[in-house]
């Protein structure tokens, strides 16, 4: 290990999560609002960084995790003999960071695709095309891509669901308030601007732009809403190959297939038939031209970040200035980095965690996942709104839990992909090409239980109901989240909360859907699936409620999963906390019991400064509630943190009985 790499990993090891009171903002009262009080003081000292568009603690580990990968890559490209996953990362590191040859070679790598689109003259070039842009990771008019048969959860199939939109969801397209139309016409002008920077005439890339913005505008209203694709059961259809052809006659699909590389199969999960009907009429109504525009735009928009300094300045110029309101861009070299990540993130994951993710680390970890398990069983069998037939069908599926943590057993093999230190746009390409290929290689085969939704550096974590696993990469297993030194009050209110938060999503209102082996099933009786939607009403009433910004509500539909998860995360981790202090005498630590610090380490794993424009963006469109409301919400419902914090009735911080929200 190099000094680089371990003054890196100093940056890491060398932060406490220990509760610190000169983050709090003792002019709020506890009882008032207890995101304030706790994070006040840090809010104040931490403003957004100019080349973000919110700062909280997500982004604090994020950048100790950046500055370790720094120093990894850095010292890959600098190896004199590297080994094969050194290489690989560190000649991808080197060609991102070749500005003079970025620039100077500009979109001319693009040069063959463009021409493939040039010479689409027919229907049938139309499919082709969609094809060699799916093979490169570009997503035209709608999404292919293996998944597990929702109900045959040992077997992966091709799933095809609705996409192709240049705006982050298909209402972004429809409303009708003044701030969304001046998105639209903000997105408009990029449109021609990037189209111009590819060589078209202004003339020529204006009428360009309005074409794809109407047939764009045409495919949003054919797709589902966010919270209509939170439904599982509606938004599976197993069709045969010839039945998805007469659903789209004028899509010629087995051509499709065939140039995409994958074998005709017998059939595919139509996820939202409805809009493959509104692409199929699109496709016989709009002009080739019209298509080819929107083939360009999608082409250079996906590699922009991978282009010269005019597609990078242009891109950030919409997507990060005027949707996020983000005023400076990121340094040259985070951004290539979270492409590297991106591309081959376990190759890199592999030199990550060699530095930051020590085996006591896991060890603890795990440890702490038996806890909350134990906890969630126990409280299952105690619920009083669950029927017998359900609290067993309940047991026997959190029993079946896979558990990964930190990082796979099995690393992905990338020895046939083809990195070098040549421009970096043609890395990106054949790392995209290689990732699709590697994920529809999947399609007709059983399910390979160890692979991973996400890289090992992830600030992240997740539950995927059709593996019924959770899964907590060693990028979140840092502070503030997790401190194998830290007390067990810090470490429950903070990454057990966050594992109770991915437990209780199998039992939320889609993992409920999902039995034991990751099956699309019914396992609950009428009462108990009447009480369980009783409850998670009073969630999506609570939280609909809540007011980011102006006159903009949470959208409690959108957002209860995620809500139940927060309050079910830190109700399981508050009971396995106190199991864990049975028998033991209660300390103060810097005057707070372990219970209050509980509560004091889960409101600071969500301290966050967002831009307005960021606030507006997540709210429209991102299934979790903003971070003040994270905290603020699941704790008011909470008995125990009343009595943590001597909160009195009637106090904003205490919800009265009626309206107190009890689940698991």
């Amino acid at each position: 290990m190099n000094l680089k790499c371990l003054s890196a990993l100093l940056l890491v090891t060398s932060v406490s999560a220990a509760i610190d009171p000169k983050n709090f903002d003792t002019s709020v009262k506890p009882q008032d609002d207890f995101y304030q009080y706790a994070n006040g003081g840090w809010l104040r000292a931490n403003p957004i960084p100019p080349d973000r568009s919110s700062w909280g603690a997500f982004n604090e580990l994020q950048q100790r995790n950046q500055d370790v990968l720094h120093g990894i890559l850095g010292n890959a490209a600098a190896a004199k003999s590297p080994g094969f996953v050194e290489k690989l990362v560190g000649d991808f590191y080197y060609s991102g960071m070749d500005v003079a040859t970025v620039n100077s070679v500009g979109a001319s790598p693009l040069k063959p695709e463009l021409a493939r689109i040039d010479a689409v003259k027919t229907p049938a070039d139309l499919n082709v095309e969609v094809a060699r842009l799916h093979r490169l990771g570009v997503g035209v008019c709608f999404g292919l891509s293996s998944e597990q048969d929702p109900k045959n959860s040992e077997m992966m199939i091709a799933g095809v669901g609705q996409g192709g939109l240049g705006l982050p969801e298909r209402d972004y397209y429809t409303r009708d308030d003044e701030i969304s139309k001046k998105l639209r016409e903000q997105y408009v002008i990029h449109v021609a601007k990037m189209l111009v920077l590819l060589g078209d005439a202004p003339a020529l890339a204006d009428a360009e732009s309005k074409a794809v913005m109407r047939l764009e505008t045409l495919l949003a209203k054919g797709s589902k809403t966010d919270v209509e694709l939170r439904d599982p059961i509606t938004n599976y259809h197993l069709l045969p190959l010839a039945e998805i052809q007469k659903l789209s006659p004028h899509f010629d699909w087995a051509g499709y297939l065939s140039v995409l590389g994958l074998p005709a199969p017998a059939a595919m999960d139509i996820g939202q038939p409805e809009f493959i009907q509104a692409l199929d009429a699109q496709i016989a109504a709009t002009p080739l031209d019209d298509w080819k525009a929107y083939f360009r735009w999608h082409l250079v928009s996906s590699m922009a970040s991978s282009l010269s300094d005019p597609f990078v300045n242009e891109n950030f110029t919409f997507y990060g200035k005027a949707l996020s309101g983000t005023p400076q861009l990121r340094d040259r070299w985070k951004r290539v980095l979270s492409e590297v990540d991106g591309s081959a993130g376990e190759a890199l994951g592999q030199l990550y965690v060699a530095v930051a993710f020590p085996p006591e680390a896991k060890a603890r970890a795990l440890a702490l996942v038996t806890n909350l398990r134990a906890t969630l069983r126990e409280r299952i069998g105690a619920l009083t709104w669950m029927d017998e037939p359900t609290r067993a069908a309940a047991l026997r599926k959190l029993d079946m839990f896979g558990v990964k943590i930190g990082y796979p057993n099995k690393w992905i093999d990338y020895s046939t992909l083809v990195v070098d230190r040549g421009p970096f746009v043609l890395n990106v390409l054949r790392a995209n090409e290689f990732n699709v290929q590697r994920d529809l290689a999947k399609i007709g085969k059983p399910v390979d239980r160890n692979d991973w939704g996400m890289t090992p550096p992830t600030v992240n974590a997740y539950y995927n109901p059709s593996m019924n696993e959770i899964v907590f990469p060693a990028g979140i297993l840092q502070p503030p989240f997790f401190d194998k030194d830290a007390d067990d009050a810090v470490n429950y209110g903070g990454i057990g909360a966050v594992i109770g938060h991915e437990m209780t999503h199998g039992f939320d209102d889609q993992g409920r859907q999902y039995d034991g082996k990751g099956n699309l099933a019914d396992w609950w009786t009428p009462e108990s699936a009447k009480r369980f939607k009783q409850r998670a009403s009073g969630i999506i009433r609570q939280f609909s409620a809540y007011v980011p910004i102006d006159n903009l509500h949470i959208n409690g539909e959108l957002t209860q999963g995620e809500n139940i998860a927060d309050l079910g995360g830190v109700t399981i981790a508050y009971a396995a906390l106190q199991s864990s202090l049975q028998g033991k005498p209660v300390e103060k630590i810097d005057g707070f019991t372990p219970q209050q610090r509980f509560f004091l380490s889960w409101a600071t794993v969500w301290r966050s400064n967002e831009r307005s424009e960021e606030v507006r963006l997540l709210v429209n469109s991102d299934p979790h509630s903003p971070d003040h409301f994270r905290v603020i919400g699941p704790l008011s419902n909470l008995h125990e943190f009343a009595e943590a914090f001597n909160v009195p009735a009637g106090a904003p911080m205490q919800r009265a009985d009626a309206d107190r929200v009890t689940i698991w």
